[in-house]
């Protein structure tokens, strides 16, 4: 495990800094993976400072507010937005309604470059694009070829990329043949020649260690007195890959801002009068997490199974989903795990989301029950033998690989009960514990795993935000990942009816315009998820986080945390 601390020195510099300039320092598990946000895939990224939105959503009230887009019209299948006047990039040139219709048209929506926000553009059965033209100077056209319920939140959402940079990498290719946007604005660039909209630009970037952002003199958004935003000159992202480290660094005061492990919740309570700080509950996490078998049954390229065929007929067997499902003791993970600081979740859909069907109104929930999970197995043609171990119809064993990552403590505790939960009806799962950017390189790029344990960052109260996960031609449909957009990487591959029906029921759920009718559709493949089992969901962390009582205009939500107006923030000492 990789421990990052800051040096004697670093810490001078950076209190020399603080002294002199009002900042923040915040703390993340792991580096970027990238600076193209166009190419990330990363939970983990600089973009959220970088970019502002056309239009952004107040995570008070989930209603939409004018951004780079001063208004909008919309009905069934256009919206034209209009910019506000004068708007710059961070390097001072112009930004345009040319930049929004390039970053869409040549970038988004380019077959040639594999951007994730592809998923949510797609449209209707053919998966048509968007049509976005240029009206006039301030203005921008979005047609769709029918109705869409979410376009407008994407629309408003995705950020907008600057073509006076990046328009040559988009046209022309490299030695290799492919687009030279594809290696554009990697880690290695000069982080000072990425350009955003947004209130910060990147100032440095030291790997494994830290990305200093500074004001951006650029930024759009002005106080009521007409003074320029943000307040707080510098963010320090520290990046520390740990989170007992993360917890010491804020103790010490090295930190302004700290996700609250539940293991440190006690302690922190203690200390947060004395030391100045809030801990903050947002209820629970916007996130899900969950374990899911890989249920591929495809071949690589080189003719061989992603997926040991024995253990792919388990894996593809729903019994054996819902056996271990039964077999995991939820209620004691959320005691011992999470100290009693969680929910359990049965759902990819958040809560507090109109769309969510509760246990209480018929979702399928699997409370630990371990003998109804060894009936299950038998029913299945699995057997014990005289050790209590789990066999086979063919006598083979039963025993996976459960993989995770190692940043966060809660992780691999959850990972030891999973293996103890499921000794206990005959199952042997070795663990395999991998940092983030390893663990996310065996998920997307090998596929090389038999059995995960993860979760998404969360996509707020719209279903269709998690279609890249759940559709068939998702980036992020983990547990059955096809083949990548112009390669033939895999053999064989197949997807089982109830995937088919959940991406019907995900097309309807966005042509449906009648929130009513679009509850009772997002209702259903809710239930079809919970009965196929390819995420067995566990137990959420709520959503605390611990700030130093010097800032002041904190106005928390889980869905936005303690920084989402960071641009009207101000330091009090």
């Amino acid at each position: 495990m990789l421990v990052v601390t800051m040096t004697s020195c670093s810490l001078a510099k950076l209190k020399t800094a603080s002294a002199q300039v009002p900042q923040i320092v915040v703390a993340v598990l792991s580096e970027p993976s990238t600076f193209n946000y166009a190419l990330n895939q990363s939970a983990y990224s600089v973009f959220g400072f970088l970019y502002d939105g056309l239009i952004n959503e107040n995570p008070l009230t989930s209603k939409l507010e004018p951004g780079l887009a001063e208004s909008w019209t919309e009905d069934k299948q256009r919206i034209v937005v209009t910019l506000r006047e004068g708007l710059k990039w961070s390097d001072g040139k112009p930004f345009t309604t040319d930049d929004v219709v390039f970053t869409y048209n040549e970038i988004y929506l380019n077959p040639k470059i594999p951007a994730p926000t592809q998923d949510a553009l797609r449209i209707g059965q053919s998966r048509a694009f968007p049509t976005v033209k240029k009206l006039d100077d301030r203005r921008v056209e979005f047609t769709v070829p029918e109705p869409f319920a979410p376009f407008l939140r994407y629309v408003g959402g995705i950020p907008i990329m600057p073509a006076h940079i990046l328009q040559e990498s988009v046209r022309t290719t490299g030695s290799d043949g492919k687009l030279k946007f594809l290696s554009t604005w990697g880690t290695e660039t000069d982080p000072q020649k990425i350009v955003g909209n947004g209130p910060y630009v990147m100032e440095s970037y030291t790997p494994s260690q830290r990305v200093i952002f500074r004001r951006n003199p650029y930024y759009w958004r002005k106080d009521t007195q007409g003074n320029p935003l943000p307040y707080i000159e510098r963010i320090v992202w520290q990046i520390i890959e740990n989170t007992d480290t993360q917890l010491i660094s804020f103790r010490s005061g090295q930190l302004d801002d700290l996700e609250v492990a539940p293991e440190a919740f006690s302690l922190l309570k203690q200390e947060a009068k004395r030391v100045g700080f809030k801990i903050y509950n947002g209820g629970i996490d916007t996130s899900t997490t969950f374990i899911a078998f890989n249920l591929n049954k495809a071949k690589n390229s080189k003719n061989q199974p992603l997926v040991d065929p024995i253990k792919s007929r388990w894996f593809n067997t729903k019994e054996f989903r819902q056996a271990v499902a039964y077999a995991i003791d939820r209620e004691t993970m959320k005691t011992n795990v999470f100290r009693g600081l969680g929910e359990l979740q049965y759902s990819f859909v958040y809560p507090t989301s109109p769309f969510y069907l509760s246990p209480e109104e018929g979702l399928k929930v699997y409370n630990y029950d371990p003998e109804k999970a060894k009936q299950l197995l038998l029913g299945a043609g699995f057997k014990y033998n005289a050790q209590n171990r789990l066999l086979d119809a063919e006598g083979n064993p039963v025993k996976f690989t459960l993989l995770t990552n190692s940043e966060r403590k809660v992780r691999g505790d959850m990972a030891v009960q999973i293996k103890r939960d499921l000794d206990k009806i005959g199952i042997q799962v070795d663990l395999r514990i991998l940092s983030f950017n390893a663990y996310l390189a065996k998920l997307k790029n090998t596929q090389d795993w038999e059995c995960y344990l993860g979760g998404f960052a969360g996509g707020g109260i719209e279903p269709h935000s998690a279609s890249n996960i759940w559709t068939i031609a998702g980036t992020s449909h983990a547990f059955n990942q096809g083949p990548k957009p112009g390669t033939s990487n895999l053999i064989g591959w197949e997807t089982s009816d109830w995937e088919r029906e959940i991406d019907r029921l995900y097309l309807q759920g966005v042509q449906e315009l009648d929130e009513e009718k679009r509850k009772a559709i997002y209702a259903e493949y809710q239930r079809i998820a919970a009965e196929q089992l390819p995420f067995i969901h566990l137990v959420e962390r709520l959503n605390l986080q611990a700030v130093r009582d010097r800032f002041q205009g904190i106005q928390y939500t889980a869905l936005g945390g303690p920084f989402w107006n960071l641009y009207e923030l101000k330091v009090t000492d």
